[in-house]
């Protein structure tokens, strides 16, 4: 099977789905006489303390295993064991280690696109981010920048829309965003720094420390969840949503190129289906954990709240007016961009006529569950 096949079959996000990859894959690594017995090392942006995260990192390499009967092996090592959590790309881009688990985004200091990878402000969400990677020509678009760091880059995970983050102190105006000392990922924080905020990349185990201490005075990582685990309701009583700077965010396996071609054809396939399965369970492991996480953390003090209307306009206007300066700055941007705009912007009208209709009416309807 041709990898674009397994690629947009990796997308269509069932169980089921999920299963004839494998067959197929495990089924093409039967058939292949002769394959050496290989062992690989995966390095994650993750914490093991992460089960969803490291979790989704731990199933491709079991997946793999599985596939080709024990003869492709990769072995995950969370974030610090190898190289530290923001370095993966580096990582893999020196073979330092065969394949890595990361953000794509934490390297938009390298070039502004990468954060398309990821998430940007303002973009799709995650069945909106997989239609445009799988579908609307997302993989080929980004190919060519990924290869001029040495490597193949795979879908392997979605955390789905994030909350905005946990803040010491109430968010009433843009004003109070002056000045603000806030953990954030990705290119984001220069969106957030046109209003005032003094943005920090911090890796997940490096945050509530910085936290507590007062090194920022707000964070964000993921949602209640992988927020509770790490604790920051403990040293910030309000969590506001939603992060419209990760409406969606995109997951990778980076795959350093030179071992990706030596690789043995069948084994390519366990790890695009590995990584394709892991796309489809990561969204789903998260929507069945955030809610009684979320609701453990009010029962615990949380005091929720959305960010003010004038603030998310005002950082939709400095979205567009930075994406718009980036195009004389990165050339992959001033390529990608515009097709992945265009494609964003029919996703929205198409969601507006439907999924939007039915989940402003089911969501706040009288009669619904959700009230209890």
């Amino acid at each position: 099977m041709k990898r674009r096949d397994f690629l947009k079959q990796a997308g269509l996000g069932t169980a089921a789905g999920a299963a004839l990859l494998a067959a197929q894959a495990k089924a093409q690594a039967q058939q292949a006489s002769g394959l050496p017995s290989i062992q690989w090392r995966l390095a994650a942006s993750w914490p093991k303390s992460l089960d969803t995260l490291f979790g989704g990192v731990e199933l491709v390499a079991k997946r793999v295993g599985e596939i080709t009967d024990g003869k492709f092996q990769i072995r995950a090592f969370a974030a610090g064991e190898i190289v530290p959590a923001l370095q993966v790309l580096d990582a893999v881009q020196a073979g330092t280690v065969e394949l890595g688990h990361t953000a794509t985004y934490y390297y938009f200091c390298k070039d502004a696109a990468f954060a398309l990878g990821t998430s940007a402000c303002f973009g799709p969400n995650a069945r909106q981010n997989n239609a445009w990677w799988y579908f609307g020509g997302g993989a080929e678009a980004m190919a060519p920048l990924f290869k001029d760091y040495g490597c193949v880059a795979l879908l392997a995970g979605n955390t789905g829309a994030q909350m905005g983050g946990w803040f010491r102190k109430e968010i009433k105006s843009l004003a109070e965003l002056k000045g603000l000392k806030f953990r954030i990922g990705g290119m984001a924080g220069l969106v957030l720094a046109k209003l005032g905020v003094v943005p920090q990349q911090i890796a997940a185990p490096d945050i509530y420390p910085a936290l507590e201490k007062g090194t920022v005075d707000a964070a964000e990582w993921v949602g209640p969840y992988d927020d509770e685990k790490l604790g920051f309701n403990k040293v910030a009583k309000y969590y506001y949503y939603p992060a419209f700077w990760e409406g969606g965010s995109m997951l990778m396996t980076l795959v350093n190129e030179k071992k990706w071609n030596e690789l043995p054809k069948p084994y390519q396939a366990a790890l695009i289906a590995a990584c394709g399965e892991v796309n489809s369970w990561m969204p789903a492991k998260y929507d069945a954990q955030n809610p009684p996480a979320l609701r453990r953390l009010v029962a615990s003090g949380t005091v929720l709240r959305p960010f003010p209307k004038a603030v998310l306009e005002a950082a939709e206007k400095a979205s567009y007016a930075l994406y718009d300066e980036l195009k004389g700055k990165s050339k992959h941007w001033a390529r990608i961009y515009p097709e992945w705009k265009k494609f964003r912007d029919d996703q929205f009208l198409w969601f507006r006529a439907a999924e939007s209709t039915y989940d402003s009416y089911a969501f706040n309807s009288k009669l619904g569950a959700g009230k209890n």
